[in-house]
């Protein structure tokens, strides 16, 4: 018989996560509105404003992934839970722009917290015989909020609500988020000897062969989810770019269904290296769209969003695999290091590819940025092909 995998505590946590990444995807379109409309902020201000939420995320990574393997771990995930819910409330009531800033600072050091709590709790509330696939349903409430977060924050924006209506609507998000959070019931863990503090306590040093590979890979993402309306807006095409989330997420929300199954029959691997023919693929085409579009403008409208699909559908194959990837490598005394091992690698490519795809896009043209992207990722498969995937066989401990 198979272990249980929903349990109420597994449903709160899910609703925890989907109101908490609801809260944040609602913003992330309007914000670069609010500052240029209320701060007058120019382009390259704005960037630099909301990428310092990246950097205090990643700041803060390692060392939550060390607090969390040597303390109780809800409450640490409450804590970070409740500070990220009231920075909403923050920029309510910052009236100048360094104040602003200073509460962007905060909401990336709690985000970087309660996310890598949120994964370390629920790896701990599953049996382990299910966690690919109890991983990857997890990852789905992600999705879906990324799916219906930034539409919802457009349809907001765009009806005429005020900027503090929409802070509210994500302040009212994450306080359900909180409340179920706060239902989930965690298995009693002994306190645990504390360790004296080395490299291997912040990062799984094991992981670090993996975490190339990965951050290869997200670098091409963090241009995409950035820079992708831009792109499309620079080579005509006319469609609502919007969308492009959407379908990236429809895409995610398929493949997350099944290839959490298929992690925990032990190909790992495997999934991954499909992940990457797919997304190496997508990437290509996507920065092909500047010649379609000359041949045929509807083909490209049609390709663009089959790109979105595509992408959708390997990174979310390799999301749940990856996970599962870098826990199998650490005791489990180090599931927060293993899981903040994976999210850092993974934040480190955003933040490089939102300053490189800006740059690029700066000194060339946006396509350029995607061709490079493209290339980045054939890297990395060669990389996790011959040499993540040998190092993992032979040092992975379940």
């Amino acid at each position: 018989m198979k272990d249980r995998l929903v349990t109420p505590g597994y449903c709160f946590i899910l609703a925890a996560n989907f109101l908490l990444y609801f809260g944040f995807w609602l913003l992330i379109p309007v914000l670069p509105f609010y500052l240029s409309e209320i701060f007058n902020a120019g382009n390259s201000t704005i960037g630099i404003i909301l990428s310092c939420y990246t950097v205090a995320a990643l700041c803060i990574r390692p060392f939550s992934g060390y607090f969390l393997d040597s303390f109780a771990r809800k409450p640490l995930y409450l804590l970070a839970y409740f500070i990220f819910m009231t920075m909403f409330a923050g920029y309510i009531i910052a009236g100048s722009l360094v104040l602003f800033i200073l509460f962007r600072i905060i909401h990336g050091v709690s985000f970087g917290m309660v996310t890598v709590g949120g994964n370390t709790v629920v790896i701990d509330i599953m049996p382990s015989s299910r966690r690919g696939e109890g991983l990857g349903y997890y990852g789905l409430s992600n999705n879906i909020a990324m799916a219906v977060g930034p539409m919802s924050g457009l349809f907001l924006h765009d009806a005429g609500m005020s900027y503090t209506t929409i802070f509210c609507c994500s302040l009212g998000s994450c306080i359900a988020g909180f409340i179920c959070a706060s239902l989930v019931k965690t298995p009693y863990k002994p306190p645990v000897k504390r360790e004296p503090i080395s490299l291997d306590r912040f990062i799984l040093l094991k992981g670090i062969p993996a975490g190339i590979s990965l951050l290869l890979l997200s670098i091409p993402y963090g241009m995409t989810t950035n820079y992708v309306a831009m792109y499309a807006k620079e080579i005509g095409i006319n469609a609502t770019t919007g969308f492009f989330f959407t379908f990236m997420a429809v895409g995610m929300a398929i493949s997350r269904i099944f290839s959490g199954k298929i992690v925990d029959k032990g190909k790992i691997t495997q999934v991954i290296s499909a992940g990457l023919y797919i997304v190496v693929f997508s990437f290509f085409l996507l920065s092909a769209c500047v010649y379609i579009i000359n041949w045929n403008s509807m083909a490209c409208g049609i390709i663009f969003f089959a790109v979105a699909l595509l992408l959708g559908v390997g990174f979310g194959i390799m999301f749940p695999a990856y996970n599962t990837l870098f826990v199998n490598l650490a005791p489990n005394n180090q599931r927060g290091t293993a899981t903040s091992t994976y999210l850092t690698s993974w934040d480190v490519g955003i933040g490089i590819g939102m300053l490189t795809g800006g740059y690029i896009a700066e000194v060339s043209t946006f396509d350029k940025a995607y061709l490079f992207g493209a290339c980045l990722t054939i890297i990395s498969m060669l990389y996790f092909n011959g040499k993540v995937t040998p190092h993992y066989h032979k040092n992975k401990l379940r």
